[in-house]
């Protein structure tokens, strides 16, 4: 398996507090956090459609329909914004090679 778009345990651990489904909270425990969010940084770095998503990443229309879920309740919205405030970003940069533009017709 390609670890090139994997989170390295450091990521992981910043990220984990912030995620729903996580064991003491309300409602089920999620499958797998760690892998989803996986699944969304290679879709997203990869610049594929959901449905070329690899198998190793499971049904693509779950791991899409979870993505919009949690864009729905703020929970992306809320992750950015305590990444933002990581005093470990202040050299992060987003260009061309990251962010693909296309333009309105």
């Amino acid at each position: 398996m390609s670890r090139r778009y994997a989170l390295i345990d450091e990521q992981w651990a910043k990220l984990e507090p912030l995620l729903p489904g996580r064991k003491g909270l309300v409602g089920r425990p999620a499958k797998d956090n760690r892998l989803f969010i996986e699944a969304v940084l290679y879709r997203y770095r990869s610049g594929i459609p959901w449905r070329d998503l690899p198998e190793r990443f499971g049904d693509f229309r779950v791991v899409h329909t979870r993505f919009t879920r949690w864009s729905k309740r703020g929970i992306w919205e809320n992750v950015f914004k305590v990444l933002e405030s990581d005093s470990d970003n202040e050299y992060a940069m987003i260009d061309s090679t990251i962010v693909r533009a296309h333009q309105q017709q």
